[in-house]
């Protein structure tokens, strides 16, 4: 007969823990609160953007390449996953004229940059000429 009590009395404590959770009286701490997100260049629209790697200069010439080539595959994915694999194989000679691309477009974007922030610092750029934009 213990064993049976001992079964019983170890279920009940089990549903117990299991309505405590239920119910919400668990000893659990509170979740932590989510640190708020970093401010993005979408923020400030007048920001320049980023120019793309060198990579997806590429990807743009072989995408054109790989749908006249394979006019079946309609899948970007399938498409993405075909260059990301030439492009690994590639030797530095073929990816130079890319590497090239996209310095000249890293050169043009850290010009814009700096009078972006020039125009920043001497106060063209404030929150009340912005929203007459809006």
């Amino acid at each position: 007969m213990k064993t049976r009590s001992k079964s019983r009395e170890s279920k009940a404590s089990d549903n117990s823990s299991a309505l405590a959770i239920i119910s919400g009286n668990s000893n659990k701490q509170p979740k932590k609160p989510r640190p708020r997100k970093r401010p993005t260049a979408a923020d400030d629209p007048k920001k320049p953007k980023k120019p793309p790697t060198a990579f997806f200069y590429y990807m743009e010439d072989f995408r054109k390449i790989y749908q006249a080539e394979h006019p079946e595959v309609k899948s970007m994915r399938e498409i993405g996953k075909a260059c990301g694999d030439k492009w690994k194989i590639m030797n530095f000679e073929e990816k130079v004229q890319y590497y090239d691309i996209a310095t000249e477009k890293r050169a043009g974007y850290e010009k814009a940059l700096a009078a972006y922030n020039k125009r920043k610092e001497s106060g063209e750029l404030t929150e009340e000429s912005d929203d007459e934009y809006k």
